[in-house]
């Protein structure tokens, strides 16, 4: 079986842009959707609508991979799964090290969308001596002091950082000088790496963030609309919601 240290994807020396590289997953995971449905063929305004982009974007990415479709048939689904899973490299098993099994981790190695996307777990490693040999996911920790020697013995080139931000930055260096030159990180700090390193940061509370502000902002329109059509709006205080009533703010859920 080939691995992640002799065989690597081949977008960028083609030429792919990365806005496209970061899409093509989205195709892909629609495309598999309609493949295990035993959809034959797609046309591209659907699979624009299945990934969420717009059908001029989808053809002009599917021109980068040398696939145009056909006019009034669309796109084959099975060969397309196959092109862009060649594109992205996953026609090859890739071993991946998770460091870091808190809660976290732990819930990244029982997820059981790896193996079918390309990627075999290959350790689960942690710098709690306590957590040595105990069963996650099947799979035994290891102790950090491990680390060398998983990557090397497993030909390992991706790795999963999920430690607490503090300790983030020396298992990134660590990965690296034994030879991983791709981590997804989820621990919340911004690594520095040397070029010719791939980092993808993954921060759950950023993207709450950017949620709550777009909340935020939904809710400031609505009191604007009311207040321009001459509504009751809602205000927050520190006793709660409240609105705006004939004799003063008054609460906006009364108690029973």
């Amino acid at each position: 079986m080939a691995t992640g240290r002799t065989h690597r994807p081949a977008t960028r020396s083609r030429g792919i842009p990365e806005a496209t590289v970061a899409r093509l997953p989205l195709y892909l995971r629609a495309l598999t959707a309609l493949s295990e449905r035993s959809v034959p063929t797609v046309s591209s305004e659907e699979l624009a609508a299945a990934a969420g982009v717009n059908s001029a974007k989808l053809r002009k990415d599917f021109s980068y991979l040398g696939s145009y479709g056909t006019r009034g048939v669309g796109y084959d689904v099975e060969y397309l799964v196959y092109q862009i899973s060649r594109e992205l490299g996953l026609t090859q098993d890739w071993p991946v090290v998770i460091v870091g099994i808190g809660n976290l981790g732990a819930a990244l190695a029982n997820y059981g969308g790896f193996a079918s996307r390309g990627f075999r777990v290959a350790a689960l490693i942690d710098a709690d001596p306590a957590m040595a040999g105990k069963p996650v996911a099947g799979m035994p920790v290891q102790h950090t002091d491990e680390l060398e020697k998983i990557i090397a013995d497993n030909g390992v080139s991706i790795g999963v950082i999920a430690t607490p931000a503090g300790a983030a930055q020396q298992v990134s260096e660590r990965l690296i000088a034994a030879g991983v030159t791709s981590i997804l990180n989820f621990a919340p700090t911004v690594l520095q790496v040397p070029e010719g390193v791939d980092v993808r940061k993954v921060d759950l509370s950023i993207e709450l963030q950017i949620l709550a502000f777009h909340e935020q902002r939904k809710a400031g329109d609505a009191e604007a609309a009311a207040a321009a059509a001459g509504l009751p709006t809602a205000v927050r205080g520190e006793e709660g919601p409240t609105r705006k009533g004939p004799d003063g703010d008054v609460p906006a859920v009364m108690p029973a």
